[in-house]
């Protein structure tokens, strides 16, 4: 081949992109330590900053988990950036930069990453680790991204919530009552009050219900197709690109 021609030229930029590229496997171990770390930093000194960091940790991998190509890589960091700035800038100076001016932000980051996890357990062709750390990453990213939204209206509106004396819809707090949510369990220690809580508790539930069935489904089919694939001599298509 021409050492003129620009395909090895577009090829080595292709391979550069990818030694930044991150699986599924170190996103879901991000999500997992957030909401492992995040109900004892209450009492910590230095609690908020912890805090901070894996929350830019999570963000941070969502973008290398979902950025397999350059236009995708682009776009997540476009959306990513005025969340991790407002963040941290809400972190430093909370009086001027409010929580509410960068949640929405991070949310539509997090619907972003959750389309394209969804996309990419539809399309995969075959179950492997991959497929199995994006459906957990997604169940978890449900939770997270839902916390988010039970923060904003709370700031939004004092009395969305009932909770017991001295809590407040923040961090920990808002974690627990998401995932009891998006579990079903719901213990009735946290009551949404007003219409727009209400509905959000009532989507998160739905959603968590469905996602497992379909989650559940999608795998069965996978395993299927893999195994009549197997009997008849063929190899399954490779996965798809986030």
């Amino acid at each position: 081949m021409n050492a003129n021609d620009p395909k090895p030229k577009k090829t080595a930029r292709t391979r550069r992109l990818g030694l930044f590229r991150l699986s599924m496997p170190e996103f879901l171990i991000s999500l997992v330590l957030l909401l492992l770390v995040t109900p004892f930093l209450e009492d910590v000194a230095i609690g908020e900053v912890i805090e901070s960091i894996l929350l830019t940790l999570v963000l941070v991998m969502g973008v290398l988990a979902v950025g397999k190509n350059r236009r995708t890589l682009v776009l997540s960091m476009i959306l990513v950036a005025p969340a991790l700035v407002g963040k941290w800038l809400n972190h430093l100076w909370p009086n001027i930069f409010r929580a509410e001016f960068y949640i929405p932000t991070a949310l539509l980051f997090l619907a972003f990453v959750l389309w394209r996890l969804i996309r990419f357990i539809l399309l995969s062709p075959r179950v492997n680790l991959e497929v199995l750390c994006a459906g957990l990453s997604m169940y978890l990213l449900l939770g997270v991204s839902w916390s988010f939204a039970y923060v904003l209206v709370s700031r939004l509106n004092a009395a969305a919530f009932t909770l017991p004396a001295g809590n407040l819809m923040r961090g920990d707090t808002s974690l627990y009552f998401s995932f009891i949510t998006l579990s079903t369990v719901g213990y009735g220690d946290i009551v949404p009050v007003s219409h727009v809580a209400r509905m959000l508790a009532a989507a998160e539930a739905i959603v968590g219900t469905l996602f497992m069935a379909v989650f559940i489904a999608r795998l069965v089919a996978l395993y299927s197709t893999q195994d009549l694939a197997a009997e008849e001599g063929k190899n399954p298509p490779p996965p798809p690109i986030l």
